[in-house]
């Protein structure tokens, strides 16, 4: 377990896109090709089945298959989110747990490193809500055989605001790689969060799109996002300054990430997962009619033009 947190940290963890056409059918050659594209970017893992990728409304073998996909190009950790899946409601809080560890036991199955497991919402209002998310992960762990990444989510994508004691009693259990915040918005609670994990020799994972630099000046030591689905390099010199103590640099590169996330992570904050989509077209990373999102909201074309608008003013400057 030590092993793999010191291999992650420091490290960028890209959340990754799913390419798919309008009905949702995934193009596997165009993942293929942007699962080559991205592993040759500076990056210390990738995480599939997670919420930029669609994992949740994923079929159980296009699950397996994205999983294969990546598992075949690149020999970095992988992590893949654990949750209930879309198409499987849950009925019951049980129903729920059972859905979570199968899901689980597939990514172990497929060759997955590590496991982060989507928040159940439902538990943030019931008295012994924290002892069953705390049993949860000790199932997961238990019936998978992965390790895991914990992960306190904003309400807007389904999660809850896990306070310090969760995330401290997540983070000492042995299977506990980390706690990975996104926040959205909530400065508070991410710092809150990082605060509650320091000392424990955990990751403290940022997963702050539009707080990155921010998060990691309070103490964040690694990070699994989706802005990095696209356009890698900008959150990896982020990453990379800041770890450097090239502080001028990293006030740089860091204002180069926040206009792009500006341009991609805002209300309707479901209409990221197109937009990125967007820039990883503009960035030939897939094809115009691999670039869809079905499951989200409908976003406008205009929109698109502001992420062309920004990607265009950034590639005017040299990269930190």
């Amino acid at each position: 377990m030590h092993a793999l947190v010191e291999q992650l940290r420091g490290t960028l963890l890209p959340a990754v896109v799913t390419p798919m056409d309008t009905d949702g059918v995934i193009a596997y050659d165009a993942l293929t090709a942007y699962a080559r594209r991205i592993a040759a970017e500076p990056i210390g893992g990738v995480a599939v089945w997670a919420h930029t990728g669609r994992g949740l409304y994923l079929s159980v073998g296009d699950r397996s298959k994205v999983l294969e996909t990546w598992r075949q190009v690149t020999n970095v950790p992988i992590v893949a989110g654990v949750g209930v899946p879309r198409s499987e409601p849950a009925q019951t809080l049980q129903e729920a747990a059972d859905a979570t560890v199968a899901m689980a036991v597939q990514a172990a199955a497929g060759g997955a490193d590590a496991v982060m497991v989507y928040p159940l919402a439902a538990l943030g209002g019931l008295p012994d809500g924290h002892a069953q998310a705390v049993a949860l992960h000790e199932r997961v762990a238990a019936e998978s055989g992965l390790p895991l990444v914990g992960f306190y989510l904003h309400g807007e994508a389904g999660g809850y605001p896990y306070p310090p004691e969760l995330i401290r009693d997540l983070l000492s259990l042995d299977a506990m790689l980390g706690v990975k915040t996104a926040t959205l918005d909530r400065a508070i609670g991410c710092q809150d969060a990082i605060w509650a994990g320091r000392g424990t020799g955990k990751l403290l994972i940022t997963g702050e799109d539009r707080m990155f630099g921010p998060s990691f000046m309070w103490g964040a030591d690694t990070a699994l996002v989706g802005i990095a689905a696209a356009q890698v390099g900008l959150s990896a010199a982020v990453l990379r300054t800041w770890t450097s103590g090239e502080h001028s640099a990293f006030l740089t590169a860091s204002d180069r990430l926040d206009r792009f996330a500006a341009a991609t992570f805002y209300a309707p904050i479901e209409g990221y997962v197109q937009r990125m989509l967007w820039a990883a077209v503009w960035e030939g990373l897939i094809p115009e009619d691999a670039a869809h999102d079905p499951y989200g909201p409908d976003v406008p074309g205009q929109e698109r033009e502001l992420v062309v608008h920004c990607l265009e003013e950034l590639s005017h400057y040299p990269a930190t």
